[in-house]
């Protein structure tokens, strides 16, 4: 079996090289991942969701599932 390529997709790198985000969006992006280190690492109380895109297609049916997740945890 053989493919032909189309197109290459970038990698994560190049992308990076090709959308650099602003000195703003950099500095928020460093907040926001640290109060998620600050929830994994059990520095913070705060409950963290992870959602996949299909999952979070409408604000109702996400609402919905972390509302069951928090019975579940319960």
């Amino acid at each position: 079996m053989s493919f032909e390529f189309k197109k290459k997709l970038p990698i994560p790198r190049e992308i990076k090289e090709m959308y650099p985000m602003s000195e703003a969006l950099t500095a928020h992006k460093q907040k926001m991942d640290q109060k998620i280190i600050d929830v994994i690492t059990g520095a913070s109380d705060k409950f963290l969701v992870i959602i996949g895109p299909c999952s979070a297609d409408s604000e109702d049916s996400v609402c919905e599932y972390i509302g069951r997740l928090a019975r579940l945890q319960e």
